[in-house]
This record gives C-alpha cells, structure tokens and sequence, in this order.
C-alpha cells in the first residue's frame, strides 16, 4: 500500500528534471578524479595486454579469456571516456581567459589530453594510455599552479 501511495505521488508531483557539475558555481573543481580514470586507463591496458590467448581448442579457457578481455575493454573505456569528461569540465568551466596569459599552452594541452582520451579508448596502446598520464600530470600542475598551491602529483598504482 506504501508503494502504491508513492507511486501515485510520483505520478501526481513528478520531479523536475535537474543537472550538476556544473550549471552552478560551485567552485568545488579538481583533476584528481581525471587522474584516477587515466590511472585505471593505464591498468586496463596493461591487463588487456598481458592477457594470454588460450588453446582454441579449450572452449572453457576460450570463454574466459573472452570474458575476461570484453570486460577489461569496457572498463578502459569507460574510464577513458570519464576522464575526458572530467578533463573538459576543468577546461571550460575552470579555466578562464586570464589563465592563458600564464598558460599560454592550456587550450593545446587541454586537446591533446582528449585526443588521448579518445585514443585510449578505440586503442589497445600501453604508450598512448601513458601520454594520457602525462597530460593529466601536466593539466594537474598547471591547476593547482593557477590557485597557488603546491598539491604534489601522486599516482594510486
């Protein structure tokens, strides 16, 4: 009976549709979590790539590495694809005009960096998944350079 009353509300007072990050100034901005994505990048490509193909004639062995391979895809590209995400919030809606005076590179290091997002993910390259890194590295400096604090770079991996 709960279920139906709230259901019923819901269909009465349905909920307007909202969006975040970042339609509003928050003010909350921070590459950590593109680093995080590009490092699960570099893991997912490193795993893909030491992944050993099974005797076809072991059907068992076969579905497993399958299994195990689509999935290892699907998640580097979903982080690849995270981390362009997250890239690009910090480059439109963090950077600002006045950074390019000291940042004269930010709208190149910026595309390059998505480049490589999107290279990450219709690749299989251990040494694109790593330039990918960098950028983020780089994007990382010139962030919190550009807020004069000195946040050291650190990998989880």
């Amino acid at each position: 009976m709960f279920k139906t009353l709230i259901s019923t509300l819901k269909t009465r007072f349905p909920a307007e549709t909202v969006s975040a990050h970042c339609d509003g100034p928050c003010g909350v901005y921070d590459p950590s979590s593109a680093r995080i994505a590009a490092e699960a990048v570099v893991s997912m490509t490193k795993k893909l790539l030491d992944l050993e193909v099974p005797n076809p004639s072991d059907k068992d062995a076969v579905v497993k590495y399958h299994n195990t391979f689509s999935r290892y895809v699907q998640i580097k590209e979903e982080q690849a694809q995270i981390t362009k995400d997250e890239l690009l919030i910090l480059w439109t809606d963090y950077f600002k005009p006045v950074h390019l005076e000291k940042y004269p590179d930010l709208h190149d290091t910026f595309w390059k960096a998505a480049k490589l997002c999107s290279a990450s993910k219709v690749e299989v390259s251990l040494e694109h998944a790593n330039e990918l890194m960098a950028a983020v590295e780089k994007i990382h400096n010139m962030f919190w350079e550009s807020k004069d604090r000195n946040v050291p770079w650190y990998k989880a991996s």
